[in-house]
């Protein structure tokens, strides 16, 4: 990653930079508190955000509750993430200001063939991308965990661990969401004996009440607590999954298990001047994130308007022509950093916004035909997002993921967790649609050891007195959502108000405005289709947002998580 000019800060989720703002006010402002003094999570299940207090009262940091949400949602969200998955990490460290993102990507297996994915008639074979082994990429999220454990935790990696093999082993009655979802993916479970066994009661869809119990992912995760990376990607285990995936039509090896590595990268950071001349800074994903550097590019191009002074329908207007000239870019230049070259410093220049600005009309909108270009693959929509403050003002804000609903549905019989379908990320068929009806670029086709592009935008919003973390699950309109949480924040809502927000979304093709029921008036929508704009409502709600805030002048943390969902847990004490 390149250098910035004032901050180097990671991203991920939205996290703080308590030493760079601290810097840019006076010594004496006794207002600005340096540390909260308490704790905010947010999650997408209360139970994930309990072990992380749980973590927390044993003395350790947001580092390692992290450690111990991430692993409990492997338990008791596995239709949006898991150890079988990959995730993203944002972190910040008070104690000396060191803003780090880890990259837990899954990456694609040395023996990958993009002949398994076509067809007989040549097109995408979404049965192989999506379902099955061929469709699982080389899990990350365990490595992460350690990573984080060993290198910026307080506790053993053991008792970070230790709430999610209890609830694996002890059980939980899963909420409707969980089992509609189940009944959704039920006859592709039924293909694989271990995950039928796991996941369905004699062969159909639980009924509410039933409780899940997982007592072979806890004895994975006991492997991973007792051997960190060893007991994951080495020895008895590594041999039960390649066997596993290779007996079921895979191609997984030793090699590629051993071979495995979570990074640590530089994050995108850069200052976005408001309506109202307040400069905040953002810190956010880099590549093989697409999520980072289309955020700052849209708000490049935002920076050169008063929004604030604008009406709602001229307001969405240039919005949404933000989005459409970002995501214009993202698949025709963005892939993984450690086999693409990739025009970063181009992409978010200030005279490459201010070009893109100069081609939007302010009352007109641009069909999207004519600015030419490729359409970037999203991801799936079930990923989670959680946001951390601990009391001392560490930050943790994480992204993770199994691609689709429950990934690639296979358990390997033995180990108690779902393989992701990260595969179906990739380009695999260059100039035909995955899944998700769009194509994508070559520096996103697949190739030994590449890790997938992907949307995951875990950022920080920081300002002057106030600091966001954010983050949202929802494939291809994560992106988006977290810009419209960003601006949000900065225009003064609270997380418990701005993660409930109806969304609205573009992306480039097809030439529509996608919104939440109720994201629009019936006015402001003849205003924008006045524009030649087309809206799309949609019955649906995207994401599952979950946010934490902290307000250095009066100390006060905030925690949001989307109240249309009601697994999530947002605690502050």
């Amino acid at each position: 990653m390149r250098k910035r000019e004032m901050y180097t800060l990671p991203v991920f989720l939205l996290v703080v930079a308590v030493g760079a703002q601290a810097a840019d006010r006076s010594a004496g402002d006794a207002r600005i508190a340096d540390k909260p003094g308490h704790a905010a999570i947010a999650s997408a299940h209360t139970l994930a955000t309990q072990a992380g207090f749980e973590v927390l009262a044993q003395g350790g940091n947001a580092f390692d509750a992290a450690v111990a949400v991430a692993a409990t949602l492997s338990v008791v969200e596995p239709q949006s993430s898991g150890i079988g998955g990959g995730a993203m990490f944002l972190l910040h460290r008070a104690s000396d200001g060191k803003d780090i993102f880890v990259d837990a990507r899954e990456t694609a297996p040395a023996a990958v063939d993009a002949k398994d994915y076509i067809d007989a008639h040549g097109d995408l074979n979404k049965d192989h991308s999506l379902n099955g082994p061929l469709s699982a990429a080389i899990p990350g999220e365990p490595a992460g965990m350690v990573l984080l454990a060993e290198h910026y935790g307080k506790l053993p990696l053991a008792a970070s661990l230790a709430p999610a093999i209890r609830i694996a082993r002890k059980g939980f009655a899963p909420d409707a969401r969980f089992l509609a979802e189940v009944g959704y993916r039920k006859e592709i479970f039924k293909r694989y004996p271990a995950s039928a066994a796991l996941y369905l009661d004699n062969g159909e869809v639980p009924k509410p009440g039933w409780v899940l119990k997982t007592p072979d992912l806890a004895t994975t995760l006991e492997l991973i607590a007792a051997k960190g990376n060893e007991g994951f990607y080495h020895g008895a285990l590594a041999q039960k999954l390649v066997d596993g995936v290779r007996a079921a039509g895979g191609r997984w090896s030793l090699e590629d298990l051993a071979n495995y590595q979570a990074k640590e990268r530089e994050p995108i950071a850069f200052d976005y001047r408001s309506a109202a001349d307040t400069s905040w800074h953002i810190v956010t994903a880099p590549p093989p994130s697409s999520g980072g550097i289309a955020i700052e590019e849209m708000l490049n191009i935002l920076s050169g308007y008063d929004l604030g002074k604008l009406d709602r329908v001229h307001r969405v207007h240039l919005i949404v022509e933000a989005m459409r000239r970002a995501y214009r870019d993202r698949a025709q230049y963005l892939g993984d950093p450690d086999f693409v070259k990739m025009p970063l410093d181009e992409l978010s220049s200030p005279f490459y916004a201010a070009g893109l600005r100069a081609s939007i009309h302010p009352d007109k909108a641009t069909p999207s035909d004519l600015l030419p270009g490729y359409m970037d693959p999203p991801q799936g929509a079930h990923t989670t997002h959680f946001s951390i403050i601990d009391k001392d003002g560490n930050m943790v804000a994480t992204t993770q993921t199994v691609n689709f609903v429950f990934g690639s549905c296979m358990v390997v019989a033995g180990t108690g967790f779902l393989l992701n379908d990260e595969m179906d990320d990739f380009a695999l068929v260059a100039g035909k649609p995955n899944v998700y009806g769009v194509v994508g670029a070559d520096a996103n086709a697949p190739k030994a050891g590449r890790r997938p592009l992907s949307s995951m935008s875990p950022s920080f919003v920081i300002g002057a007195d106030r600091i966001g973390v954010i983050g949202t699950p929802g494939g291809s309109r994560i992106i988006t959502m977290v810009l419209e949480g960003i601006l949000a924040f900065i225009d003064g809502e609270l997380p418990e108000k701005f993660v409930g927000n109806p969304r609205y979304h573009h992306q480039y093709l097809p030439d529509v405005i996608s919104a939440e029921k109720n994201a629009f008036t019936p006015d402001e929508i003849k205003g924008l289709e006045a524009m030649g704009h087309k809206v799309s409502e949609s019955e649906r709600r995207w994401g599952f947002m979950n946010a934490v805030s902290w307000d250095r002048k009066s100390g006060k943390l905030h925690a949001g998580t989307d109240p249309r969902q009601s697994s999530g847990g947002a605690v502050v004490k």
